[in-house]
């Protein structure tokens, strides 16, 4: 049973044929409408569609002006990518560790890390849990919101995405909602829309300046399309899900992902903590569920940088279970099952471990 897997109907496959059909596949009409949906969605004026979510950020910081000699402030308990779009602007990152008790960057640490070259602040709000997004926006440094986990979250019925300068989106495959790969830019700001769409369109212009071919195609916009009208309905199977997973997690002594009062996940990832989720992974792979670390590696170990222990922490024991909306009764049943066998095992190896130098004698 995979960890993940992109929830795809034949709604989804006659829109894509359609538009295969008509002959207009590349960016186009349908790649406008999905623009204007998905920003209509959040409740901000446009968006930007591009080829991926690294792209998105890509264009998001050049946006704002970010450049050589800049700093960008984001943590290291995060997907690879933001480094990575950082470093193509040329900008210095800085890193920060996580909040106490959760899996979004520490508002704290961010202020601290802020200085007078601090130019943008990156906040994922991760697994699809709201971050402090009011309390970050008011240090007064421009804000990129990435929501590529949490397209559909809120904080106090206002959607995530809509609090920042400029957010991004995913739809990568096993996304909220998919295109297969892309992405967008979003804002309520005309300048930083902009920007970013005349960055992404490189061609027909008389100007020279350097540009990027980030289009997305008409064909992938009409599976996004055809998603975005469902995500309403895929929000609620994951709500549904987690419901179920956080009855059952509390009889074997786990505690389930803590809500931030005030807030709505989408639970994009539902997230436990183990003693040592290797070898938990390890254990539930046997029993034929797959499960993954949530981040593969911190981003302060790319960069060699000492410290971050809380990350460090959550690096070690959080442990990501299978959750989507296509996700089957029996599979919930499946992985709770093997996640009961798994850690009854461990239990029996610490009562091994206490007891033989007793029986011993």
């Amino acid at each position: 049973m995979p960890h993940s897997r992109p929830t795809l109907d034949e709604a989804d496959v006659r829109a894509v044929a359609e538009v295969l059909r008509s002959g207009q596949i590349a960016q186009g009409e349908l790649t406008r409408r999905f623009e204007q949906e998905v920003a209509c969605f959040l409740g901000v004026r446009d968006g930007v569609a591009t080829s991926s979510g690294t792209a998105a950020l890509h264009l998001a910081l050049l946006a704002l002006g970010v450049g050589p000699g800049d700093e960008v402030v984001l943590p290291s308990y995060t997907c690879v990518a933001l480094l990575q779009a950082v470093r193509y602007v040329g900008a210095t990152p800085k890193l920060v560790d996580l909040e106490p008790g959760g899996y979004n960057l520490s508002v704290e640490e961010v202020r601290r890390a802020v200085t007078r070259r601090t130019r943008a602040i990156l906040v994922p709000h991760m697994f699809g849990f709201p971050a402090d997004i009011e309390g970050i926006c008011r240090l007064g440094v421009p804000v990129i919101e990435d929501i590529a986990q949490a397209l559909g979250a809120t904080v106090e019925s206002r959607p995530v995405g809509s609090f920042g300068d400029v957010a991004i989106c995913s739809f990568y495959a096993t996304k909220v909602i998919t295109t297969g790969e892309g992405g967008m830019v979003l804002s309520n700001s005309d300048l930083l829309l902009r920007r970013a769409r005349e960055m992404r369109d490189y061609d027909g212009r008389r100007r020279l300046r350097v540009r990027f071919n980030y289009k997305l195609t008409d064909f992938q916009a009409a599976l996004g399309l055809s998603q975005v009208r469902k995500l309403p309905a895929l929000l609620d199977r994951r709500r549904r899900l987690a419901a179920r997973y956080a009855e059952r997690i509390q009889v074997l002594g786990l505690q389930p992902p803590v809500v931030r009062p005030g807030t709505n996940p989408i639970f994009y990832r539902y997230v436990v903590a183990v003693p040592d989720a290797a070898r938990a992974r390890e254990a539930l792979q046997a029993y034929g569920v797959e499960t993954s670390p949530p981040v593969f590696w911190p981003l302060h170990r790319y960069l060699g940088v000492p410290g971050f222990p809380r990350t460090e922490q959550a690096y070690r024991t959080a442990l990501s279970i299978p959750l989507y909306p296509s996700l089957q009764e029996e599979e919930v049943n499946r992985t709770f099952l093997a996640l009961e066998a798994t850690l009854a095992a461990r239990e029996r190896q610490r009562w091994r471990a206490y007891s033989w130098p007793f029986s011993a004698r």
